[in-house]
Protein backbone atom coordinates (compact mmCIF):
# COMPACT_ATOMS: atom_id res chain seq x y z
CA UNK A 1 0.00 0.00 0.00
CA UNK A 2 3.19 2.55 -0.89
CA UNK A 3 1.14 4.94 -2.86
CA UNK A 4 -2.43 4.30 -1.87
CA UNK A 5 -1.45 6.56 1.28
CA UNK A 6 0.75 9.12 2.35
CA UNK A 7 4.17 8.25 3.15
CA UNK A 8 3.67 8.29 7.79
CA UNK A 9 7.82 8.69 8.00
CA UNK A 10 7.51 12.68 6.01
CA UNK A 11 5.61 15.35 7.67
CA UNK A 12 2.95 17.21 5.49
CA UNK A 13 3.92 20.09 3.57
CA UNK A 14 1.92 22.35 6.50
CA UNK A 15 4.36 20.97 8.89
CA UNK A 16 7.54 22.67 9.95
CA UNK A 17 8.67 19.58 11.59
CA UNK A 18 11.50 17.76 10.22
CA UNK A 19 10.37 13.87 10.41
CA UNK A 20 7.32 11.99 11.81
CA UNK A 21 9.44 10.10 14.08
CA UNK A 22 10.30 12.48 17.07
CA UNK A 23 6.75 14.32 16.92
CA UNK A 24 5.15 14.39 20.38
CA UNK A 25 2.01 15.22 18.61
CA UNK A 26 2.25 11.59 16.99
CA UNK A 27 0.72 9.43 18.82
CA UNK A 28 -2.17 12.25 19.72
CA UNK A 29 -3.61 13.60 16.62
CA UNK A 30 -3.91 11.10 13.32
CA UNK A 31 -1.73 13.41 10.48
CA UNK A 32 -1.39 9.99 8.26
CA UNK A 33 -3.81 7.40 7.39
CA UNK A 34 -3.26 4.03 6.64
CA UNK A 35 -5.10 0.39 5.33
CA UNK A 36 -6.63 -0.24 8.93
CA UNK A 37 -7.51 3.55 9.52
CA UNK A 38 -9.75 3.37 6.04
CA UNK A 39 -11.51 -0.24 6.95
CA UNK A 40 -12.42 0.96 10.68
CA UNK A 41 -13.79 3.72 9.17
CA UNK A 42 -15.85 1.81 6.41
CA UNK A 43 -17.14 -0.07 9.11
CA UNK A 44 -18.80 2.32 11.64
CA UNK A 45 -19.60 4.41 8.96
CA UNK A 46 -21.42 1.83 6.13
CA UNK A 47 -23.99 0.23 8.58
CA UNK A 48 -26.32 3.59 8.03
CA UNK A 49 -26.37 4.24 4.70
CA UNK A 50 -26.51 -0.12 4.40
CA UNK A 51 -29.66 -0.08 6.40
CA UNK A 52 -30.93 2.48 4.46
CA UNK A 53 -30.57 1.47 1.25
CA UNK A 54 -32.21 -1.74 2.24
CA UNK A 55 -34.75 0.32 4.01
CA UNK A 56 -35.62 2.56 0.83
CA UNK A 57 -35.57 -0.67 -1.68
CA UNK A 58 -38.33 -2.03 1.19
CA UNK A 59 -40.56 0.60 0.40
CA UNK A 60 -40.45 2.34 -3.19
CA UNK A 61 -36.67 1.00 -4.89
CA UNK A 62 -37.28 3.74 -7.30
CA UNK A 63 -36.51 6.10 -4.47
CA UNK A 64 -33.36 4.80 -4.06
CA UNK A 65 -31.91 5.94 -6.83
CA UNK A 66 -32.24 9.98 -6.00
CA UNK A 67 -30.79 9.28 -2.78
CA UNK A 68 -27.79 7.68 -3.99
CA UNK A 69 -27.13 10.14 -5.80
CA UNK A 70 -27.41 12.98 -3.76
CA UNK A 71 -25.05 11.17 -1.89
CA UNK A 72 -22.48 10.56 -3.94
CA UNK A 73 -22.40 13.95 -5.00
CA UNK A 74 -22.53 15.47 -1.70
CA UNK A 75 -19.56 12.85 -0.06
CA UNK A 76 -17.79 13.43 -3.14
CA UNK A 77 -18.28 16.71 -4.27
CA UNK A 78 -20.06 19.37 -2.16
CA UNK A 79 -18.44 18.04 1.22
CA UNK A 80 -14.91 18.09 0.02
CA UNK A 81 -15.02 21.63 -0.98
CA UNK A 82 -16.49 22.68 2.07
CA UNK A 83 -15.22 20.74 4.79
CA UNK A 84 -12.27 18.91 3.48
CA UNK A 85 -10.80 21.67 1.51
CA UNK A 86 -9.67 23.03 4.92
CA UNK A 87 -8.06 19.71 6.31
CA UNK A 88 -3.99 20.19 6.19
CA UNK A 89 -4.11 16.44 4.62
CA UNK A 90 -5.66 18.65 1.65
CA UNK A 91 -2.72 20.79 0.95
CA UNK A 92 -0.68 17.74 -0.45
CA UNK A 93 -0.04 19.54 -3.90
CA UNK A 94 1.20 16.43 -5.50
CA UNK A 95 -1.43 14.29 -4.60
CA UNK A 96 -4.58 14.72 -6.51
CA UNK A 97 -7.00 12.91 -4.39
CA UNK A 98 -8.01 12.34 -1.02
CA UNK A 99 -5.69 9.27 0.70
CA UNK A 100 -7.59 10.27 4.52
CA UNK A 101 -9.99 7.41 5.83
CA UNK A 102 -13.17 9.76 5.30
CA UNK A 103 -13.44 10.62 1.71
CA UNK A 104 -11.06 8.08 0.23
CA UNK A 105 -10.08 9.09 -3.70
CA UNK A 106 -12.45 11.74 -3.43
CA UNK A 107 -10.61 14.61 -6.35
CA UNK A 108 -9.52 17.55 -5.25
CA UNK A 109 -10.90 20.09 -7.16
CA UNK A 110 -10.63 22.97 -5.13
CA UNK A 111 -7.75 25.25 -3.92
CA UNK A 112 -6.87 24.05 -0.21
CA UNK A 113 -8.15 26.63 2.41
CA UNK A 114 -6.58 26.43 5.76
CA UNK A 115 -8.38 28.60 7.54
CA UNK A 116 -11.86 27.98 9.41
CA UNK A 117 -14.93 27.25 7.65
CA UNK A 118 -17.03 30.18 7.09
CA UNK A 119 -20.73 29.91 8.26
CA UNK A 120 -22.04 29.52 4.82
CA UNK A 121 -19.64 26.07 4.44
CA UNK A 122 -21.01 25.24 7.56
CA UNK A 123 -24.69 25.50 6.33
CA UNK A 124 -24.41 23.84 3.15
CA UNK A 125 -22.18 21.00 5.66
CA UNK A 126 -25.58 20.39 7.83
CA UNK A 127 -28.07 21.03 5.39
CA UNK A 128 -26.08 18.11 2.88
CA UNK A 129 -25.97 15.88 5.89
CA UNK A 130 -29.46 16.61 6.81
CA UNK A 131 -31.27 15.95 3.43
CA UNK A 132 -28.73 12.25 3.47
CA UNK A 133 -29.91 11.23 6.83
CA UNK A 134 -33.56 12.64 7.22
CA UNK A 135 -34.54 10.94 3.25
CA UNK A 136 -34.68 7.14 5.13
CA UNK A 137 -36.17 8.76 7.90
CA UNK A 138 -39.02 9.91 6.20
CA UNK A 139 -39.20 7.00 3.70
CA UNK A 140 -39.18 4.64 6.47
CA UNK A 141 -42.03 6.44 8.82
CA UNK A 142 -44.27 6.69 5.69
CA UNK A 143 -43.80 3.29 4.67
CA UNK A 144 -44.75 1.67 8.23
CA UNK A 145 -41.03 0.18 8.30
CA UNK A 146 -40.89 0.51 12.21
CA UNK A 147 -38.07 -2.40 12.65
CA UNK A 148 -35.60 -0.94 9.64
CA UNK A 149 -36.26 2.72 11.34
CA UNK A 150 -35.58 1.43 14.40
CA UNK A 151 -32.03 -0.40 13.40
CA UNK A 152 -31.38 2.99 11.22
CA UNK A 153 -31.81 5.04 14.18
CA UNK A 154 -29.50 3.04 16.31
CA UNK A 155 -26.71 2.56 13.47
CA UNK A 156 -26.56 6.19 13.19
CA UNK A 157 -26.29 6.32 17.32
CA UNK A 158 -23.73 4.22 17.16
CA UNK A 159 -21.70 5.48 14.03
CA UNK A 160 -21.84 8.85 16.07
CA UNK A 161 -20.54 7.52 19.47
CA UNK A 162 -17.53 5.56 17.72
CA UNK A 163 -16.70 8.37 15.58
CA UNK A 164 -17.03 10.67 18.05
CA UNK A 165 -14.87 8.67 20.78
CA UNK A 166 -12.16 7.43 18.04
CA UNK A 167 -11.90 9.24 15.22
CA UNK A 168 -13.15 13.02 15.89
CA UNK A 169 -10.69 13.20 18.88
CA UNK A 170 -7.76 13.04 16.94
CA UNK A 171 -8.29 14.49 13.71
CA UNK A 172 -6.29 16.75 12.46
CA UNK A 173 -8.84 18.73 10.61
CA UNK A 174 -10.33 21.49 12.97
CA UNK A 175 -12.31 23.23 10.70
CA UNK A 176 -14.94 20.50 10.78
CA UNK A 177 -17.81 20.93 12.91
CA UNK A 178 -17.86 17.37 14.57
CA UNK A 179 -13.84 18.18 15.50
CA UNK A 180 -13.19 17.00 18.99
CA UNK A 181 -9.42 17.89 19.58
CA UNK A 182 -8.59 19.36 22.83
CA UNK A 183 -7.16 22.70 22.87
CA UNK A 184 -4.04 21.95 24.12
CA UNK A 185 -3.31 19.59 21.09
CA UNK A 186 -4.75 22.11 18.91
CA UNK A 187 -2.49 24.73 19.91
CA UNK A 188 0.57 21.97 19.49
CA UNK A 189 -0.52 21.17 15.95
CA UNK A 190 -0.55 24.71 15.14
CA UNK A 191 2.71 25.67 16.71
CA UNK A 192 4.15 23.13 14.17
CA UNK A 193 1.94 24.12 11.41
CA UNK A 194 2.28 27.85 11.04
CA UNK A 195 0.24 28.68 8.09
CA UNK A 196 -2.77 27.05 9.75
CA UNK A 197 -1.77 29.35 12.75
CA UNK A 198 -2.07 32.81 10.98
CA UNK A 199 -5.23 31.39 9.10
CA UNK A 200 -7.30 30.48 12.19
CA UNK A 201 -5.78 33.88 13.96
CA UNK A 202 -6.92 36.30 10.86
CA UNK A 203 -10.19 34.40 10.78
CA UNK A 204 -10.97 35.61 14.44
Amino acid sequence: MKYAFLDPNKPLITCSFTNCQSCVLKSQLYCHFNLWGLLRFLGVAFPPFILAGIGITHVNAWLLIPWVAFALSYFGLIEIRVMCSHCPHYAQPEIKSLKCWANYGSPKLWRYNPGPMSSSEKLVFFIGLGLIGGYPLVILIFGRAWLLLTLYILTIVGMGTLMSRTMCNHCMNFACPFNQVEINLREAFFNLNPIIDDAWKGAH
